[in-house]
């Protein structure tokens, strides 16, 4: 994956150099079949002669959570330098681009927002272990794992299911599903 990202890279730059030369030389030649050739005067800085337009793009970046929740945040940003753009999103991946778009995605090693505040493990009537938003009476399901024998399960477990078990961090959602995979029903 790594390598795909940083292949990308380098096309998508050789595109951007290609297309200003290309620029570059469409400019030249009209000049000069015109006649107007205009001569730089030595003191004149040749950067001044070849104007630089900046590169604005619309970057989403789509944060993918443990729990399965997605987030994207829009920005736009003006791109001077290309080595720094690329530089900036180092960590993420890029999933897709065009002239003006840029999707990155990035894979979160930790529970969602959302879930960090409102989150609570519990069982539904089915007996499939869920994650609500709230606790499980209000039966706002965000996601679903699987199926557990109820009956395995000890008295206060499963009362602490019906209840709702509070998720603040990587760890309590990890060491619930853990815990109860044990009940699961194989199927």
């Amino acid at each position: 994956m790594r390598i795909l990202t940083v292949v990308t890279r380098m096309v998508f730059a050789s595109l951007l150099i290609i297309g200003t030369v290309g620029c570059i030389y469409l400019q030249e030649s009209a000049t000069l079949k015109n006649n107007e050739v205009i001569a730089a005067s030595p003191q004149e800085d040749i950067s001044e002669s070849i104007p630089e337009k900046p590169l604005k793009l619309n970057i989403t970046l789509r944060r993918v959570y443990l729990d399965g929740e997605i987030s994207e945040e829009k920005v736009s940003e003006t791109v001077w330098a290309l080595e720094d753009f690329w530089a900036k999103y180092e960590a993420w991946q890029l999933v897709d681009m065009s002239d003006e778009m840029v999707l990155f995605e990035l894979k979160v090693d930790d529970i969602s927002p959302l879930l960090k505040v409102n989150g609570f493990f519990g069982v539904s009537n089915d007996g499939t272990l869920s994650i609500y938003n709230g606790n499980p009476q209000q039966e706002d399901i965000i996601q679903s794992f699987f199926q557990i024998d109820i009956k395995k399960l000890e008295g206060n477990k499963h009362l602490e299911l019906q209840q709702g078990i509070p998720v603040k961090t990587k760890e309590d959602y990890s060491d619930v599903l853990e815990t109860m995979k044990h009940y699961s029903i194989d199927k």
